[in-house]
């Protein structure tokens, strides 16, 4: 699963600054949630917490990181788990506009950041389950 490391050298995750890179790059993420009122109540917990912690681990191990998510969680069964949530095409353009806000703000090679971009667009439509 992702962009481990290979014979051709180092994985995305090390070549981006690894932890550091993930963890500002989902906390600010998760500062923008915080303050969205369509994605805010779509989290149950009251502290943004435990989803910014399940976000860094999944994107840390898809990108070739350590593998706690899988270690802890199982498979990521990324459509089974939203399924419960309401994402909407208006859902996705807010996440996606969090996290183009929390990309722009972390120090990122365009190269890397083209390839990550793409993901996360096609991550985001993949988990559109409702209609407007």
């Amino acid at each position: 699963m992702g962009n481990g490391a290979s014979p051709l050298g180092p994985s995305f995750f090390d070549q981006v600054g690894g932890h550091d890179f993930f963890a500002a790059l989902v906390a600010e993420f998760y500062r923008g949630v915080a303050e969205d009122e369509v994605l805010r109540p779509m989290y149950p917990e009251e502290d943004l917490g435990p989803a910014e912690r399940r976000m860094l681990m999944f994107l840390e191990q898809y990108w070739g990181g350590p593998t706690d998510y899988s270690q802890e969680r199982g498979h990521p069964r990324l459509r089974m788990r939203h399924a419960p949530f309401p994402v909407t095409p208006d859902a996705r353009e807010r996440w996606l506009r969090h996290m183009r806000r929390a990309l722009d703000s972390v120090d990122i090679s365009p190269l890397h950041e083209a390839e990550l971009w793409d993901y996360l667009e096609r991550a985001a439509t993949a988990m559109v389950n409702r209609s407007e």
